[in-house]
């Protein structure tokens, strides 16, 4: 009997011993089929370590491919506090490579932490000094690739484009609105260690880093230029409060260029003020528009049918009184009587008061609302005003009359610009925009933006009558000095008094100029405006109507526009430049040459008789004075 129950416990233990044996046995093909890949990862994440290698960001370009925005390889300082032989040591040595205190650097050679970036300090450090580090051969200390951002053309566009922060995150203008586009994807170096930081005998893993994808702008780089040029000319010339130029494709709404005064380099923006920083002028600004704004007012008044150009007439007498207010004429004693056509050359103030007495508030605020007035574009940029429109509850006779010749209303020039687009385009309003597409690396179009028309406000017809208006102006009235032989350039001058704490200022304007070209065929629209400016007089015909001229002649480069016929024949100055059409003098004779030549200076080559040939060319126009390069022969 006992040795029965002895064998019993026996065979009871064995059996207890089998089915332990059994259930590690199937623990074990648990963990080892079904649990592998979750412990595997766990195990994997306490032993493997990560070099980061940031990623580029997407290039910025403009629409021929020049790139505006693009990255430089830097370096950065990376730690493994558990590698470190002699912390004491290595933090000397690191505070003195990069100019920081001891202290400072203690924070990270004494962290606990598997991987400690050292930042900012350590943070894209200048090629002396990663070359210095890496000379010093310190166990655990890392040099690992870093992207930089970089604006190879420093202040060129600056508000527009924007910045970024030293992580490479979008801070401003472009970089932010389409920070998620351009950022890329960061790699690694993986490696092995255990929980001493000892390197375990594995293979490293390389995992490359995918840049962002590439912003492509509708700006043209050699319009950009001109503006960027012609803006640093006016603040040496004329020191002023500021200043700013925008260009626009007229047909589609895409901007050209856009730069304004102060500005910044972006490599550098921790050098500038917020407000350096963040005013877009171009699309920031708001302010009363002068006289530019009766481009508005005469296209309403065409399109209303409450007035015809050529055949209606007004006496302009030197002023009008509105509402017990004087309003006067820039000309003191009256232009007498004009066609309306005269009043927008001359921009006679009582004349638009009498246009907009005709139009009435209720039509003339209405195509205000309709031209965008009062409201934002909806260019894809961040930072827009709205402007401010009188309600039209609150618009007496004043109110109408001032708002009809630019004043009391404030605009943006991004609203100006969109208005009269529409208004020599063919009487459609475009949203404007400035980036064109997004492509990744190979190309491939993953965001595109296109034309929004956003309504009809005139007629074809009213846009044809107002090309040709705005050409008169410019040959024959007040944007003379932008008149280019041979191109048939349309505009506006305008010259606003600024607002302070409730009054006018004495003697201190915003002085501007809207250009077309060509009017016949409009390719792009340029306003510029200069606040304030010294050392001038204070016409905006003699201050910006120049300045615009050298522009529109690098616009008629870049887009490669021809030269047009019908032009309108200019009205001279007495200090004017006379082009007349160059006659033929081939096969005449000297002395015959000489005499129907007498408005030039003639050079002569050859031996001869006779004129066999002569440049420039019979019928090409150029200004009187110019050189006659004539060849003789027989």
């Amino acid at each position: 009997m006992f040795f029965k129950e002895i064998d019993y416990r026996i065979r009871l233990l064995l059996v207890i011993v089998v089915l332990l044996f059994l259930l590690i046995i199937g623990r074990v093909l648990y963990i080892q089929v079904f649990n592998y890949q979750k412990l595997s990862s766990l195990a994997n994440d306490l032993w493997s370590r990560n070099l980061p290698l940031a990623a580029d960001r997407g290039l910025i370009l403009d629409r021929n491919g020049v790139v505006l925005a693009d990255n430089v390889t830097t370096t950065s300082l990376v730690l493994i506090p558990n590698q470190l032989e002699d912390k004491e040591k290595v933090s000397i040595l690191l505070s003195e490579a990069l100019g920081v205190s001891k202290e400072e650097m203690d924070k990270h050679v004494y962290k606990s932490t598997s991987i400690e970036r050292v930042h900012p300090e350590g943070r894209q450090l200048s090629y002396d000094v990663a070359d210095y580090i890496e000379s010093l051969d310190l166990r655990g200390v890392y040099l690992v690739k870093e992207s930089k951002r970089y604006y190879p053309y420093g202040t060129m566009l600056s508000h527009a484009i924007g910045y970024v922060g030293i992580d490479n995150q979008g801070l401003s203008g472009i970089e932010l609105q389409y920070d998620k586009e351009l950022t890329g994807v960061d790699g690694a170096i993986k490696y092995y260690s255990d929980a001493k930081g000892n390197t375990l005998d594995l293979s490293q893993v390389y995992v490359a880093p995918t840049s962002g994808n590439n912003v492509n702008l509708t700006i043209d780089i050699n319009i950009q230029q001109s503006v960027e040029r012609e803006l640093d000319n006016i603040v040496d010339m004329f020191a002023p409060d500021m200043a700013l130029a925008l260009v626009m494709d007229p047909n589609t709404g895409e901007i050209l260029a856009m730069s304004s005064r102060p500005n910044y380099d972006s490599n550098h923006y921790s050098d500038y003020t917020l407000e350096e920083l963040s005013r877009n002028l171009p699309i920031w600004a708001s302010y009363e528009p002068g006289s530019t704004f009766k481009i508005i007012t005469t296209s309403a008044a065409i399109e209303e049918g409450v007035v015809d150009l050529e055949k209606d007439t007004f006496y302009d007498t030197g002023s009008v009184m509105v509402g017990g207010a004087r309003i006067g004429c820039w000309k003191a004693k009256g232009h007498g009587f004009q066609t309306f056509l005269q009043v927008l050359e001359n921009s006679c103030n009582p004349g638009f008061v009498e246009l907009g007495n005709r139009l009435g508030k209720e039509r003339l605020f209405s195509y205000l609302d309709k031209f965008g007035f009062g409201q934002k574009t909806g260019i894809d940029l961040n930072g827009e005003a709205k402007g401010i429109i009188f309600d039209l509850d609150r618009v007496g006779k004043l109110e109408l009359a001032t708002t009809a010749f630019g004043q009391g209303v404030s605009v943006t020039p991004i609203q100006q610009v969109t208005a009269v687009s529409a208004v020599v385009n063919g009487g459609n309003l475009y949203t404007p925009y400035i980036v064109k597409s997004v492509t990744d690396l190979n190309n491939d179009i993953l965001l595109e933006n296109k034309t929004q028309l956003v309504r009809q406000v005139i007629s074809k017809e009213t846009s044809l009558k107002m090309r040709s208006a705005l050409e008169s102006v410019v040959a024959r009235g007040g944007g003379g000095y932008a008149y280019i032989d041979g191109y048939r350039i349309g505009g506006k001058t305008g010259t606003a008094q600024k607002v302070e704490n409730g009054r006018y200022l004495d003697n201190n304007y915003i002085m501007s100029f809207m250009a077309v070209v060509p009017s016949n065929n409009p390719q792009a629209v340029l306003y510029l405006a200069i606040d304030n400016p010294k050392h001038t007089a204070l016409l905006s015909s003699y201050t910006t109507a120049p300045v615009a001229r050298r522009i529109l002649l690098d616009i008629i480069d870049a887009l490669e526009i021809e030269k047009q016929p019908d032009q309108i024949e200019k009205v001279y100055q007495w200090n004017d430049k006379v082009y007349v059409e160059l006659p033929n003098v081939i096969g005449s004779d000297v002395k015959t040459a000489r005499r129907m030549l007498f408005d030039f200076e003639i050079e002569y080559t050859g031996n001869g008789e006779k004129v066999v040939e002569q440049s420039p060319t019979p019928g090409e126009r150029i200004a009187k004075g110019s050189t006659i390069r004539l060849l003789l022969g027989n």
